[in-house]
């Protein structure tokens, strides 16, 4: 027999099988001899009160063997004979439109500007120990996308349009562990995230299909309203029906589609800073104790969002126990992202805070759609500047932040590049640190203690989102003008993470591949 019960538990409850075990024979009245196994297919924390508890939804097996499988398995056909379709970008958009078609009998052409996972871990390096951003190899360029390494976060609320649980069982199928499919908010880890990007390249060419490296598209081939393939930089040419999935940052990618008169929207963004704290500070703030997490629970995580001018300000992609890197995608910027390991176990804590920028805020000049664009990369040459015109970032004290001075010292950082103290307060646009100020003084009446010269505030954060989306047909999915082009993902702005873009892809996947039988 086989029961779903949840259960209410404490840390130490939850630690390990043999205890959690013993909770549910107690709640179900059970010996433990009767039950066969449990599995958690649920679990989340709840810290709202001092005493903090974990909720587990478990499936019991009483005198009854478990299946062997924790995850279901797909199996992909050989399409090495079967009908190309050109994928732009190995990021998750790119590599799960791949899988996709290959479960449709199509043969996916990835076609990445980048590096490998692994050689392109050798050019992030090099940001840190001698300063020097590889255009086509970086925290953003690269197989595996920008999410490759920064943090693997697979927390979604783009459940309408697709199966998350899908998503998840394929990253377990390529290694990713069983623990993301019961997690609240899973995280594969910066450390093992690339084995599974590696994996799932694997499958691809296993499969048939083709990822080819170090190759940046140039142009569309174009046949009146139809797009019919790419050119690359080095005069090759893909032939088949094209998914866009290059990204948030292939800038360039925007500025040709522009040239073409191909249409354009610009889209709203957010702008702001990485902010960093100790992580036993946020784990005292968000566990309601001295003492911290204690032995059972793991880093304290927390989202913030408030209204301040008639904008949103919150917190984005925070990395409890992780790293504050440098994720420039070209010479002479400096942008901020932050990534974790699977253990989450450094001594700080970090989080993008972002104000909602609309066009409103911008002064136009040029292309409107591009608008957004050219701020960014604005601010973004501006903070290198302030920076040395290296990658060290500038940063304040969050204290000094919100009283308008500069700040004497800094604290230690994870940022490996180098932090230089610097007035934000003064160089930043005032729109957006009046908001954050405001922003970060109704965070700490929730949260007393989350206001202090403690944390940092290290510049800039620029990539949450994309700038421009590339409209397309809600229906086919092609772009509204142009057949045969699928823009795709976080870059065409239809997703907001690695599992929105996953699932987009796959939409993108299904269409083309309808469309080209």
């Amino acid at each position: 027999m086989i029961k779903e019960i949840s259960l209410r538990v404490l840390p130490q409850e939850a630690v390990n099988e043999a205890s959690m075990k013993a909770a549910v024979c107690r709640e179900l009245s059970l010996s433990r001899s009767d039950v066969t196994a449990v599995r958690v297919i649920k679990r989340s924390i709840d810290a709202r009160q001092r005493q903090v508890y974990i909720n587990l939804t478990f499936r019991v097996f009483i005198n009854e063997e478990p299946p062997t499988n924790e995850f279901q398995h797909i199996e992909y056909q050989d399409v090495s004979r079967c009908k190309p379709i050109i994928i732009v970008g190995a990021g998750p958009c790119g590599l799960f439109a791949a899988l996709k078609l290959l479960e449709l009998g199509m043969k996916p052409i990835v076609i990445e500007r980048g590096k490998d996972v692994h050689e392109r871990k050798k050019d992030i390096a090099q940001i840190s120990r001698s300063h020097s951003v590889n255009p086509e190899s970086n925290y953003c360029f690269g197989e595996g996308g920008a999410g490759a390494y920064s943090d693997g976060k697979l927390f979604t609320r783009s459940k309408k349009r697709g199966s998350v649980e899908r998503i998840l069982n394929i990253f377990c199928q390529h290694g990713a562990s069983p623990s993301i499919l019961v997690d609240a908010h899973p995280h594969i880890g910066t450390d093992r995230l690339p084995r599974v990007i590696e994996n799932i390249r694997k499958t691809i060419i296993n499969s048939g299909g083709e990822v080819i490296f170090n190759t940046r598209m140039t142009a569309l081939l174009r046949r009146g309203e139809e797009i019919v393939g790419i050119q690359t930089a080095d005069g090759k040419e893909f032939i088949g029906s094209v998914i866009l999935a290059t990204g948030h940052s292939a800038r360039d990618v925007y500025r040709y589609l522009a040239s073409e008169h191909i249409a354009l929207e610009s889209k709203g963004i957010a702008v702001g800073v990485r902010l960093e704290h100790p992580q036993v500070l946020i784990d005292r703030i968000r566990y309601h104790s001295s003492n911290g997490r204690g032995l059972y629970l793991p880093a304290a995580e927390y989202s913030f969002t408030a209204q301040s001018g008639g904008r949103g300000v919150y917190s984005f992609c925070m990395c409890p126990g992780g790293f504050v890197v440098p994720a420039a995608s070209t010479p002479e910027q400096v942008v901020v992202n932050g990534m974790s390991s699977a253990a989450r176990n450094s001594p700080w804590a970090n989080a993008g805070m972002v104000v909602e920028v609309q066009d409103a805020d911008l002064i136009v000049r040029g292309a409107q759609s591009l608008t957004s664009l050219s701020f960014l990369e604005s601010l973004e040459h501006l903070c290198w500047q302030q920076g040395g015109m290296r990658q060290t970032a500038p940063a304040q004290r969050m204290g000094d932040f919100v009283q308008k001075r500069l700040s004497a010292s800094l604290p230690e950082s994870s940022y490996t590049p180098g932090l230089v103290s610097s007035p934000l307060h003064d160089w930043m646009p005032e729109f957006i640190t009046e908001r954050l100020r405001d922003g970060f003084r109704q965070f700490d009446k929730v949260s007393r203690g989350f206001l202090t010269d403690e944390a940092v505030l290290i510049g800039v954060e620029t990539r949450t989102s994309s700038p421009v989306r590339i409209p397309r047909d809600a229906e086919s999915m092609q772009h509204i003008t142009l057949k045969g082009l699928y823009p795709c993902g976080e870059g065409a702005g239809y997703a907001g993470g690695i599992v929105s873009a996953a699932i987009d892809g796959e939409l993108c996947a299904e269409k083309a591949a309808l469309n080209t039988i």
